[in-house]
């Protein structure tokens, strides 16, 4: 039966520690809260009494809720208190050697039986363990920022700690309404490993100017569906937080250039530009603490973007492809009025079959009138041949992809088009400048990665290569604004923004299930309960398709050469057994019953 603890002490009532405070407080435990100073002390009971007002002004507690809770915490300076708990959690600062002085310290005064707990995000839990005289009952309780709201906590044992230990705490974070997840003493841990790699390449993004701040951050939560974009929510951290971590990271998680801090972040550090908290970081804010971005003109980076005019005039598109990214390109293209030419060579079906039923669809569903449908469809001109491109302003090739068949395409577009007009790829993994090189004007060759669902245009990444014109540029930007999609300019490198930050964090977590550090369903659990994610890794890499991410991660290591990119081997045996993910029935999960 599990170990009942009716007393805990938390040291430490920063942000996190007055969160933990919180957690323990609003499920009926008795709190000793410790700072090392009278000031510290209350600048921890203000933080615990702002965020519990809080919760009563949205109604998440009631006012008795409230006094109750608080009447549950103790707050004191010192140790001392702490003689009588049950259980010890310390959140104070990321660094070694403080937590070894504290637990050395606790360990003479708490009780023997008294279970010490830290609160680390990347520090090795054994090197803490063994400053004391028990490191059979010191175990890693992580619990993720903002306490009383996140839901995971990772439960790190050592190779020490006695199982009972492990076992009373994970019956603790069930009592206190957590998930947690069972983990041995590793660098970084499930969530911040595998998080803080795909937070520091973004950075080098940044760093190296191949996207623009707000590019970066809003290919990544409308691109990769997350909450919130990665420069935004290292400036929600910390910076030097983040430093700390991936610091760390690399050099206890066997020096991993991905978690190697990006020259830029160690400078942004040193110059004090630590995000939210002191008013300025990859962004500004209307004062330090404030969550409200204002304008400025002092970027860390300046990234050149396509100038906002320049545009060439676009009244008629030509679409070739008889695909869904066509289809749905076609219909996008035809409700934001302009006049389209759809081709699809050697058969007229498939995109004029897919179409209707969508417009319809659009019809039933509010999203447009019939009288919005009729026109749109009135717009579109069928044809199975490029001639009819002859005198389009623009064209879009959505065809299958493959080098050859899309170079060749280009290569007779070029022919046809008149002067001046712009071609533009769909590619999601092909080299676009490579593309170019097929036709006589690769100054009007550009990329647009349209992503799903395709008629909504969430987004677009428009990629230049070192020869594409500002106009033609502009020209791109133009159409998807007027689409009324999000485009975000970058670079012709391999994955452009979405895939290559997207694809090595899910190749680190199969490298993670490949190691038996962890298993897929708490890789999945800590990403999305820790993180805020709306799908776990393996349950992306199931829907995605693993043939996909294998394809997309080989040519990442192909252009890039960074070893930390290579496929992971699991990823490539599943591939070749036929594990393809969902729609093969088989992935890193069973389909087949579902």
């Amino acid at each position: 039966m599990a170990r009942e603890f009716t007393s805990v002490g938390v040291v430490g009532l920063g942000t996190m520690g007055a969160g933990i405070v919180e957690v323990f407080a609003r499920n009926g435990v008795d709190v000793v809260a410790v700072e090392i100073s009278e000031e510290a002390l209350e600048r921890g009971r203000a933080t615990l009494t702002r965020s519990t007002d809080r919760a009563v002004a949205r109604g998440r507690l009631t006012p008795a809720d409230r006094d109750a809770l608080l009447g549950r915490v103790r707050f004191a300076v010192g140790l001392a208190a702490l003689d009588a708990v049950d259980l010890v959690i310390e959140a104070v600062p990321e660094r070694l050697d403080l937590k070894r002085r504290l637990f050395a310290e606790l360990d003479r005064i708490c009780r023997p039986e008294a279970i010490l707990a830290t609160n680390t995000s990347s520090l090795s839990v054994t090197e803490i363990a063994v400053a004391t005289e028990r490191p059979q009952r010191v175990v890693g309780v992580h619990f993720f920022n903002p306490a009383p709201v996140m839901k995971l906590v990772e439960v790190i044992r050592t190779v020490v700690t006695a199982p009972e230990v492990v076992a009373d705490v994970e019956a603790f974070c069930r009592r206190l309404g957590k998930v947690g997840v069972t983990i041995g003493d590793r660098a970084g841990f499930i969530a911040n490993f595998l998080l803080f790699g795909y937070l520091n390449q973004a950075i080098g993004m940044l760093e190296a100017q191949y996207a623009s701040r707000e590019d970066i951050d809003a290919a990544m939560k409308l691109g990769g569906g997350l909450p919130m974009g990665p420069l935004t929510l290292l400036d929600l951290i910390g910076l030097d937080v983040a430093y700390e971590i991936l610091d760390t990271v690399y050099r206890r998680g066997g020096r991993d250039r991905r978690h190697a801090p990006a020259p830029l972040l160690r400078q942004m550090v040193t110059a004090g530009l630590l995000g939210r908290k002191s008013g300025r970081g990859f962004y500004t804010y209307e004062r330090p603490g404030s969550p409200v971005v204002v304008p400025d003109d002092r970027t860390p980076v300046a990234t050149e973007t396509a100038p906002a005019d320049g545009a060439r005039a676009v009244a008629k598109i030509g679409v070739v492809g008889g695909g869904p990214t066509a289809t749905g390109i076609v219909e996008a293209l035809a409700h934001a009025g302009y006049d389209v030419v759809s081709v699809t060579r050697g058969e007229e079906r498939p995109v004029r079959a897919a179409l209707t039923p969508a417009l319809d669809e659009g019809v039933a569903g509010g999203r447009s009138t019939e009288a919005d449908r009729d026109a749109a469809l009135a717009r579109i001109t069928w044809s199975t041949t490029l001639d009819h491109l002859a005198d389009v302003d623009l064209v879009i090739e959505a065809v299958a992809e493959e080098v050859g068949a899309k170079k060749a395409l280009l290569a007779s577009l070029d022919e046809i088009c008149k002067p001046g007009v712009v071609l533009a790829t769909t590619t999601a993994t092909l080299s676009v400048i490579e593309l170019a090189t097929a036709t006589q004007r690769p100054a009007d060759v550009v990329g647009l990665h349209f992503f799903d669902p395709v008629p909504m245009v969430p987004l677009v990444e428009i990629v230049r290569t070192i020869r594409t014109s500002a106009e033609a540029l502009a020209t791109a930007r133009a159409v998807v604004e007027r689409l009324g999609g999000t485009g975000v300019v970058c670079g012709d490198r391999a994955g452009f923004i979405v895939n290559a930050l997207l694809f090595p964090y899910l190749n680190d977590a199969v490298r993670m299930l490949e190691a038996n550090y962890s298993t897929v369903d708490d890789v999945d659990h800590a990403m999305k309960l820790g993180c805020g994610y709306p799908t776990g890794p393996f349950e992306l890499l199931d829907t995605v398709g693993l043939d996909v991410a294998l394809d997309t991660q080989r040519a990442l290591y192909r252009e890039l050469r960074e070893p930390g990119l290579a496929p992971a081997p699991l990823l490539e045996h599943l591939v070749t057994a036929g594990y393809l993910g969902r729609e093969s029935g088989r992935g890193f999960r069973d389909h087949t019953q579902r």
